[in-house]
């Protein structure tokens, strides 16, 4: 496909992003009083525990309004999740046949419960980030906490862990577009893992090593797991390019793996 198709196609893809987005905001600003019940819940179950006044502040005037477009967009991201992830497999992957078409479906339909996984690990950890980032203060004193600053972290760390979990989806789809084979994968599985573990350790604000692993494990089981698909794509396909007497993806023939034998 020339650039400029590529570019067109890429346009198209990001406006109907932008429009799922934008239904997903509509709904997300019907349903803010409830989700924002929920996403301060934290804040009120450790001033409860603790006994003392912790409490999200408003500072301006327009802080609740903002709020409340910010939170709605947040919604938007997570409730149309399907759609947006949908349209980015679709640009990635334009030219497979019908059966890898199928296979694409199929771990596709993985995608959206990796994201929603990944949503859910952050909120499970959650908590304890925000009894670690209080806990300093002193037994006297209020906390009155910057509701913008508060509901951003919180955010930004939902999103990021539902991205992360998206790696094997990314790491398959750039496998079945033929443009990263299944040993690129491999070769750079000490990187991933490493890479799974800094993630891990600057995602989960705690001190106990148990919350930073229950993270970073997953990560990269999810990974391994994505590495065996690539080598199973990359064995059939290698299986019907020799078969039709052409080379493998890697350049290498049938007959030279016999003389090396």
């Amino acid at each position: 496909m020339p650039l400029r198709d590529h570019l067109r196609e890429l346009r198209r893809r990001l406006t109907f992003i932008a429009l799922g987005l934008t239904v997903g905001a509509v709904v997300g600003w019907f349903v803010y009083d409830p989700v924002f019940a929920l996403l301060q819940r934290p804040i009120l179950d450790l001033a409860e525990a603790r006994e003392q006044t912790v409490a999200l502040n408003f500072q301006g005037v327009a802080t609740s309004f903002d709020m409340r477009i910010k939170v709605s967009l947040f919604l938007g991201v997570i409730l149309s999740s399907p759609w947006w992830i949908y349209q980015l497999w679709a640009f990635i992957t334009p030219g497979l046949t019908r059966r890898e078409r199928t296979y694409a479906v199929a771990f596709l339909g993985a995608a959206v419960p990796l994201f929603l996984g990944g949503a859910a690990l952050a909120w499970w950890v959650l908590p304890n980030a925000v009894a670690l980032l209080t806990e300093f203060t002193p037994d006297e004193a209020t906390n009155l906490i910057d509701a913008q600053l508060y509901l951003s972290f919180v955010m930004r760390v939902i999103l990021a862990f539902g991205v992360a979990f998206l790696l094997p989806v990314v790491m398959v789809a750039l496998n079945l577009a033929g443009l990263v084979r299944a040993r690129t994968w491999a070769v750079g599985w000490r990187w991933a893992v490493l890479t799974a573990f800094v993630f891990a350790a600057i995602a989960t604000p705690t001190p106990d090593v148990v919350t930073m692993l229950s993270v970073a494990f997953p990560v990269c089981i999810l990974y391994f797991l994505a590495l065996g698909v690539c080598v199973l794509h990359d064995r059939r396909v290698d299986r019907a390019l020799v078969a039709q007497g052409l080379p493998r993806l890697d350049g290498t023939l049938a007959d030279e793996d016999a003389a090396t034998a």
